[in-house]
C-alpha cells in the first residue's frame, strides 16, 4: 500500500479518536468498552507516523528541522489525547485527575491571575535570587582559585549545605526577610550559590597547562589569562550550573511560598487551590511553572550553544 494512503489512514484514526472524545458523554468507555480498540489503533497510528517522520529526516536532511518540531508535538498530542480519553471515558473524578481540556480552560479563563502569580514568583523572586546566587557563586569561585584557604573551607561547606532540605530553610528565611518576594529570593540564593561555586571552581581549575604556558610566552597579564584562557575553558562547567540552577530556583521559590506569602504567587496558588479541591487550577499553575522553567532552560541552552560553538561537544552538532 502506498505510503500516502497509510498516512491518510493513520490521520483518520487520530481524527476519529478526537471526534469520539469530543462528542461523547462522561463514562463512554464504561458503557461501550469496545471503543478502547479505537484508542489503541490511534496509539498505533501515532507510532507509525513517528516512524515515518524519523525515516523522512534520515533520508531527506532538509526536513530535519521540521521533523524535530513535529515529532515531539505529535508525541505530546497523543499523550494529551490518551489522558483526555481515559479521564472522560472512565469518568475519573476531577479531584483525582482533571482532564487536559479542563486544565487549559481554567488557564485561559484566569490569565490575569496567573500573570500576577508569574510576576510575583518568577519575575521578582526567581530572577533576583538566581542572579544574586549565581553571581556570588561565580565571584567567590574566582577568589577560591587563588586561595587554598577558601577552597578548603567552602567546598566541604557546600556539600553540607546541599544536604539541608529546602523545607527547613524556607521558614527561617520568611522569618528573617518577611512574607514578600525577598524571603523567596534569599532561599534561592542559598540553593543556587554552591552549585555555581563548585562548578565554576572545577571549571577554572581545569585550565590546560599548555594554554597557560602559551599565555605566559605572550607576556599576558592576569586579566588577559582569565578572559582568554581560564573563562572560555570553564564555560561548559558554568553553563551546567546555570541550567541546573534555573530549575532549582523555580522549585525553591514555589516551595518557599508555602510558608508565607502575600495573596499572590505560584506556591500560594497551589496551596490555596488544593485546599479548595480545585485541582484544575493546581494543574494549570503547574503548567505555567513548567513553561517558565522550560523556557529558561531552553534560553540558557541556546546561549550555551552560541558561545561554545568551538567546543568539541558542539562541533558535530553544528555540522549536522
Amino acid at each position: 500500500m502506498p505510503k500516502y494512503v497509510l498516512t491518510i489512514v493513520y490521520l483518520s484514526l487520530l481524527a476519529g479518536q478526537l471526534a469520539l472524545v469530543s462528542s461523547s458523554e462522561q463514562g463512554f468507555y464504561q458503557q461501550s468498552p469496545g471503543l478502547l480498540i479505537l484508542l489503541a489503533l490511534a496509539a498505533y497510528a501515532v507510532t507509525a507516523l513517528l516512524s515515518q517522520l524519523t525515516q523522512l529526516a534520515e533520508t531527506h536532511p532538509t526536513y530535519a528541522a521540521v521533523t524535530k518540531v513535529l515529532v515531539p508535538s505529535l508525541f505530546a498530542f497523543m499523550l494529551l489525547l490518551t489522558w483526555q480519553s481515559i479521564v472522560v471515558g472512565f469518568a475519573v473524578s476531577a479531584v483525582l485527575l482533571p482532564a487536559p481540556s479542563a486544565i487549559f480552560y481554567s488557564l485561559g479563563n484566569n490569565l490575569p491571575m496567573f500573570w500576577a502569580d508569574f510576576k510575583q514568583t518568577y519575575l521578582k523572586a526567581v530572577l533576583a535570587g538566581y542572579f544574586l546566587g549565581c553571581s556570588a557563586g561565580f565571584i567567590v569561585a574566582q577568589l577560591a582559585v587563588k586561595s587554598r584557604f577558601l577552597r578548603l573551607g567552602l567546598v566541604p561547606l557546600g556539600n553540607f549545605m546541599s544536604a539541608i532540605p529546602i523545607v527547613g530553610i524556607a521558614p527561617i528565611m520568611v522569618m528573617w526577610f518577611g512574607f514578600d518576594w525577598q524571603s523567596k529570593a534569599a532561599v534561592i540564593v542559598v540553593m543556587t550559590f554552591f552549585p555555581m561555586f563548585i562548578n565554576t571552581l572545577a571549571g577554572l581549575q581545569s585550565t590546560d597547562a599548555i594554554h597557560n604556558d602559551l599565555m605566559h610566552t605572550y607576556a599576558a597579564n592576569k586579566s588577559q589569562i582569565f578572559i582568554k584562557s581560564q573563562l572560555p575553558q570553564a564555560l561548559p562547567f558554568i553553563f551546567n550550573a546555570l541550567k541546573l540552577n534555573s530549575t532549582l530556583a523555580l522549585i525553591g521559590a514555589i516551595v518557599a511560598e508555602f510558608f508565607g506569602t502575600p495573596i499572590v504567587g505560584m506556591g500560594f496558588r497551589i496551596s490555596t487551590e488544593v485546599g479548595r479541591m480545585n485541582m484544575d487550577m493546581v494543574w494549570a499553575t503547574i503548567v505555567v511553572a513548567a513553561i517558565a522553567g522550560s523556557l529558561s532552560y531552553g534560553a540558557l541552552a541556546l546561549l550555551e550553544r552560541s558561545l561554545l560553538f568551538w567546543h568539541p561537544s558542539f562541533r558535530g552538532t553544528h555540522k549536522r
